[in-house]
C-alpha cells in the first residue's frame, strides 16, 4: 500500500461542466471513469477569449461536444498535449476540426526502449498510435496567448514522450499523468521506464510550483511535499522489491501478491507491471541480474 502518500480521493466534478478552478483556469471531465482514469480524464482550458486547450481527451462525441459548447464564442487558438494515451489525446483531431487550432505538444508514441524479444504484442494497448501533432515541444518550448504562457517540461516515464506544462502566470504546472493526487502513476514497460520517471521526478523537486493541476483527480495542493513522498514511496516498493528477490521469490507472477496484498484482481496485471518497470531498472544498475533481456516472466536474482 501507498500509505505514505498524502492521497486526496475526495474528487467530485461531474462529467461535462466547465469549471473555473483559478483565474486563467478551467476544466471539465471526460465521461471516461474507471479503474485507471479515477472519475475520468481533466481536459483544461487556459486563458479568456484566447484559450489553449490541454489533453482533450478521449475520442467521446459527448465529451467533444460539451466541450465545444462550453467554448463559443472563444478563440481555441492551441490544443495542448501532454502525452498519447487513448484518453488525453485522440479528442485532438475532433477539437481541430471544428476550430482549425494546431495540435501541439509532445512527440508521437515511442516506446521508452526497443522491444525485447516477444514484446511487440505487450505493446501499451493504450497508446493513440495516429497522434500526429503540428508542431512538437521539447524542454522549455512556450506556447502564448493573451495573458498566459505555457512552458514544455519534459517528464518522461509513464511514457516515453510524456511532457508537463508550466503556467507561469499561475506558478501552476499541468501534470499530466506524471503526478497526481489521487494515486501512484502507472509505469509499463517497454513504454514507460521507472528510470526515467524517477529523473523526472527528482527534475520537479528543483521547481517551485504552487500547484499542480494533473490528468486525472483534483489538484497537488503541495507539490514538493507530494513529490518528496512519491520518491519516498518508490524507493521503499525498490527496497520491498530487492527482499523479495533476495528471500527467493525470483518471478513476478510470486513477488506481486506479497507487495499489494488486497489489491482489485483488476489491477493486478498494472501491479505486475509496475514490479517489472523497478525490475528492469534494479537489471540496467547491476543490482539485481536475469538471464538475458528482463521479461515479465523472467526469473530474477541477486548478483
Amino acid at each position: 500500500m501507498a500509505d505514505d502518500i498524502p492521497f486526496e480521493r475526495s474528487f467530485d466534478a461531474p462529467a461535462g461542466d466547465l469549471q473555473d478552478i483559478s483565474p486563467l483556469v478551467r476544466r471539465m471531465v471526460a465521461g471516461n471513469a474507471g479503474p485507471f482514469t479515477f472519475t475520468g480524464t481533466c481536459t483544461y482550458v487556459v486563458g479568456r477569449g484566447e484559450v489553449a486547450v490541454i489533453d482533450p481527451g478521449p475520442d467521446e462525441p459527448a465529451h467533444v461536444a460539451a466541450l465545444l459548447r462550453a467554448l463559443e464564442g472563444e478563440r481555441v487558438k492551441q490544443i495542448v498535449i501532454t502525452h498519447t494515451h487513448r484518453d488525453h489525446s485522440p479528442a485532438a483531431r475532433a477539437v481541430q476540426e471544428a476550430t482549425g487550432a494546431p495540435v501541439v505538444g509532445c512527440a508521437p508514441h515511442r516506446a521508452s526502449r526497443p522491444l525485447a524479444a516477444g514484446e511487440a504484442k505487450r505493446l501499451d494497448a493504450s497508446a493513440d498510435r495516429v497522434y500526429e501533432p503540428d508542431r512538437i515541444l521539447g524542454e522549455g518550448d512556450r506556447v502564448e496567448g493573451d495573458g498566459w504562457t505555457l512552458a514544455a517540461l519534459e517528464t518522461p516515464g509513464h511514457t516515453a514522450n510524456h511532457l508537463a506544462f508550466a503556467l507561469e502566470e499561475e506558478r501552476a504546472l499541468f501534470s499530466g499523468d506524471h503526478v497526481m493526487a489521487w494515486s501512484t502513476t502507472i509505469v509499463a514497460p517497454p513504454d514507460g521506464s521507472m528510470g526515467d520517471y524517477m529523473a523526472s521526478l527528482a527534475k520537479l523537486q528543483g521547481r517551485d510550483d504552487r500547484v499542480y493541476w494533473p490528468g486525472h483527480g483534483g489538484p497537488v495542493t503541495n507539490p514538493a511535499r507530494f513529490v518528496r513522498a512519491l520518491i519516498h514511496h518508490r524507493r521503499q516498493r525498490e527496497a520491498s522489491i530487492l527482499d523479495r528477490v533476495a528471500a527467493g521469490d525470483g518471478l513476478i507472477s510470486a513477488i506481486v501478491p506479497k507487495l499489494y496484498e488486497g489489491l482489485q484482481p483488476a489491477l493486478h496485471g498494472a501491479a505486475a507491471l509496475s514490479v517489472f518497470a523497478h525490475l528492469e531498472d534494479l537489471v540496467r544498475r547491476g543490482a539485481v541480474a536475469t538471464e538475458g533481456a528482463p521479461s515479465l516472466a523472467g526469473r530474477y536474482w541477486l548478483p
